[in-house]
């Protein structure tokens, strides 16, 4: 089979690229540095929450091929670079991964090629670090010779509404042709496709759509945190904003953020308005503190609960459960449980856990296993800590069972001895 697209990358973003694509008919290659990730999918196992061993056994059958040989991608008419880009030490964006997968690709474009880049970035990274890269190894010209663009990935893990194909999808070119030619890939696999003015545009959209989502949690985290002093239900007060039909979105606390986009994509934004223009960006900062705060706030709390029974948090039995950083997925990129747990252990507690998702978690260079036993761990723990409302927890048992109970996300129902957030 011809290689259609090639996509860099089979994490979150990539192979839910390729699954889609192989479903509409199109000849797909991965490529992944990861021999463990080539050899699981070649033989049907899938290591990414949204797609099952059967969906991957299924792209195999239809003809789908992971490789670690960069040789594969000569021919390919179009490559996906879906790689991630984690925080570096200064605040930006750590492309290091970007950089080493453009090298890869520089070396096997050719003329017609088409060349996206999904990976989350600062604005200006397509057009001043890709660019020049492909075209100083490959000889040719972006925009004449090959086409470059940049799409911004909007994968939301466990999302069973919105997938790859019904997510509308945002391309910008290096040139127009470029952004006809990238919307025209995108169309055969995704329902709506989106056409921005340029890559720099493109970029920077992703940046808005999760810093909107940032500044916004950072509200209701810091809303909790006076309504509680106040006596205030927040929960029953956005229930009851959120009746209005206009002019508000709900968004609610919890123990802090967690996975790629919010803690760290609206750094990227701010940090290049520091570099470039010389200001803050003060919205992003703001909220960039006020939800980094919130595992110690989070402590602070379950101090004070456990003080009401006489207790100290050192020696008492806290149980976590959920520690992924959203509901019904695995994924544990950015937990705040993770620093919770730490502030806990530092303070003396014994810290257990309970998540279905996870049944080995790792704090501070120790590795912990899930209690095997919900009911009785609730049931012996001091106080049980809610910190992700999986869909496996019943709101109602806990409340039962547990012996005191500090909710982060409102699933139990309020009583003598639960507190919410």
């Amino acid at each position: 089979m011809s290689t259609d697209v090639a996509v860099v990358g089979l994490g979150y973003v990539g192979l839910p690229l390729a699954q889609e694509a192989s479903r509409s008919g199109l000849g797909v290659l991965g490529f992944d540095v990861s021999a463990p990730v080539v050899d699981g999918l070649n033989a049907g196992r899938s290591h990414v929450d949204d797609l099952s061993d059967g969906d991957v056994a299924t792209m195999v059958e239809a003809g789908f091929r992971a490789t670690a040989d960069e040789n594969d991608l000569d021919g390919a008419d179009t490559i996906v670079i879906c790689v991630p880009t984690p925080l570096s030490d200064d605040g930006g964006p750590d492309l290091t991964a970007v950089k080493a997968a453009v090298a890869t690709v520089a070396r096997h474009v050719r003329a017609g090629t088409l060349v996206i880049l999904e990976s989350t970035t600062y604005p200006g990274t397509t057009d001043e670090v890709v660019r020049p890269m492909l075209e100083e190894a490959s000889g040719l010209t972006a925009g004449t010779d090959f086409h470059l663009a940049f799409s911004p990935e909007r994968i939301d893990p466990g999302n069973p509404k919105f997938g790859m194909r019904n997510t509308p999808k945002v391309v910008g070119g290096q040139s127009p042709s470029c952004t006809e030619r990238a919307a025209a890939f995108y169309r055969r696999f995704v329902d709506t496709v989106v056409e921005a003015k340029g890559t720099r545009e493109a970029e920077t959209a992703k940046l808005l759509e999760n810093t909107y989502r940032h500044v916004n949690i950072a509200l209701v985290n810091e809303m909790a945190r006076f309504c509680h002093e106040l006596g205030i239900d927040l929960w029953d007060v956005i229930r009851l904003a959120s009746t209005k039909p206009f002019g508000f979105q709900a968004f609610y606390p919890g123990p802090g953020v967690g996975g790629h986009c919010i803690p760290i994509d609206p750094n990227y934004l701010s940090h290049n308005v520091r570099v470039r223009l010389g200001y803050p960006f003060r919205f992003v900062e703001l909220a960039q503190e006020i939800n980094a705060t919130m595992p110690a706030y989070v402590t602070q709390r379950i101090q004070n609960i456990l003080n009401t029974d006489g207790k100290a948090v050192n020696g008492s039995t806290i149980l976590l459960l959920g520690v992924t950083y959203k509901p019904d997925i695995a994924d544990q990129r950015e937990s705040p449980a993770v620093p919770l747990a730490k502030r806990l252990v530092s303070l003396g507690a014994n810290v257990v856990f309970h998540d279905p998702k996870v049944p080995n978690w790792k704090v501070d260079g120790s590795t912990l296993e899930s209690v095997p036993d919900l009911e009785s761990a609730l049931a012996s723990a001091d106080l049980t800590v809610v910190l992700q409302p999986h869909s496996e927890y019943d709101g109602n048992l806990i409340a039962k069972t547990a012996a005191r109970v500090f909710d982060t996300r409102g699933i139990t129902p309020l009583g003598d001895t639960v507190e919410h957030m």
